[in-house]
């Protein structure tokens, strides 16, 4: 990879990945979620190495990851391996993104290190899809911490055994419970940025000699028996790093249309359906929806709580709450979920949903949906989603990431800015320097 070039059709969806996961933070950055992550990694030192989106003064390396990182992760609208359910970009772009700053890398390494990351943690959680979950982890937390110290090790040009170390090292800060989805805190925001953080340390750790296992994958107490019990999932994972730089798995990535848990946006996308048809919120008395039964534990159960979820971050992960805003206000965006307290307004149409599992679903390979809604005067309409928009089967027009981009962007940077990260971003492959890049992303309104 150092000395090939990346092939064009993934160099541009590297570019389009890249740039969604900087809109998607730069919203977040909006909130009042940035201030409180800003306050705190101030403790990690004054350094003026590396930008924090939505900041216009920069950080520390690993302070600029763990926020950013953070921030991409934090509305759940950042995009999906969805066969390796791990969500790539909010640990490889904050690592990639600050490293290469940091390192005064010219735009090619940049995307080649993203790339990288995105290719090693596809085929990290493919391995042993749902294994993670199925033991209470998020897959994107425990394998990204090896992945973005292989991402920061490849920039700052560690050799073989330094890079081992530095994933070894990493391996013992690899966690992310899924412990949060009990009361609604929001420390999974973190399952971004506390991997990138943690690659980008390890990384520094290897360079000055300290060593970790080579066997972090693979060894009986390595992180697939340890946080999967599975014992082939190490040797899967090593066939499937035979074509590396072959077969490509960034372009099967998926993108979101709606800020709230992928597992619902199926859901979400035939009821949109239902209501471009002429059906009115008042006209309905029931919604049914039929999800594959994998995802019933994380946005349907239990039920009573997902009818009553505590803040507008909780709701994200409520099947019922999602398909409620829609009916009624007709969208579903950053606006929906940026509330502390849950929309009592919703609770009438939530009570009128109810879940079906769906048999034979092809999850996870991909996320379908069926939904039927009872009208009152006794009309039945229904819609069915063989794969989420946004997928490698149904995926984002060009123009749809950019649409997406400016959106979230604009809620804080400038106008110009956002013209200018999109064409500093696109133009990455031939520019020498990030300066022009760090300099656009500190343009805040």
């Amino acid at each position: 990879m150092r000395s090939e070039p990346l092939p064009g059709r993934v160099a541009e969806f590297a570019r389009l990945h890249l740039l969604d996961a900087i809109g998607v933070a730069l919203a977040a950055a909006s909130l009042e979620t940035r201030p409180r992550i800003e306050r705190a990694v101030a403790a990690m030192g004054s350094a003026t190495e590396s930008t924090g989106l939505g900041l216009a003064a920069p950080l520390p390396a690993p302070a600029a990851a763990l926020l950013n990182g953070s921030l991409i992760h934090a509305l759940e609208f950042d995009d999906t391996h969805m066969g390796a359910v791990v969500h790539a970009s909010a640990v490889v772009a904050p690592v990639a993104l600050a490293v290469a700053e940091r390192e005064r890398c010219g735009g090619e390494a940049l995307l080649k290190a993203f790339v990288l990351g995105w290719e090693l943690l596809s085929r990290a959680g493919l391995a042993c899809p749902g294994g993670f979950h199925a033991r209470g982890f998020q897959g994107t937390a425990v394998l990204g911490a090896p992945v973005a110290a292989a991402v920061a090790s490849w920039l700052v040009g560690l050799d073989r055994a330094p890079m081992q170390a530095a994933m070894g090292i990493a391996g013992s800060q690899a966690s992310g419970i899924f412990e949060f989805v009990s009361d609604g805190t929001t420390v999974k925001m973190l399952h971004g940025g506390w991997p990138a953080h943690a690659g980008i340390l390890a990384a520094a750790l290897a360079r000055e000699g300290l060593t970790g296992p080579a066997t972090v994958f693979e060894g009986p107490r390595g992180i697939y028996r340890a946080f999967t019990d599975d014992a082939q999932a190490a040797e899967r994972f090593s066939r499937s790093l035979e074509d590396l730089g072959e077969r490509w798995l960034l372009p099967e990535a998926a993108f979101k249309a709606y800020p709230c848990c992928h597992y619902i946006q199926a859901a979400l996308e035939a009821l949109q359906a239902v209501l471009a048809g002429g059906v009115q919120a008042a006209d309905i008395e029931r919604i049914d929806c039929e999800l594959p039964r994998e995802v019933a534990w994380l946005v349907c159960e239990p039920w009573d709580r997902k009818l009553a979820p505590p803040s507008g971050h909780v709701a994200k992960f409520s099947l019922p709450y999602c398909l409620a805003a829609l009916a009624l206000d007709g969208r579903v965006d950053v606006a929906t979920f940026d509330r502390r307290d849950a929309d009592p307004r919703l609770t009438p149409m939530m009570q009128r949903v109810r879940f079906l599992p769906m048999a034979a679903s092809g999850f996870p390979a991909r996320y379908p949906a069926r939904v039927r809604v009872l009208a009152r005067d006794g009309a039945s309409h229904a819609i069915e989603i063989q794969d989420v928009l946004g997928s490698s089967a149904r995926p984002f027009s060009r123009a749809q990431v950019l649409d997406k981009f400016r959106a979230n962007a604009t809620r804080r940077l400038t106008e110009e800015a956002v013209g200018e990260v999109i064409a500093r971003v696109e133009a990455l492959d031939a520019a020498t320097e990030l300066s022009g890049l760090a300099s656009a992303l500190r343009k805040l309104r």
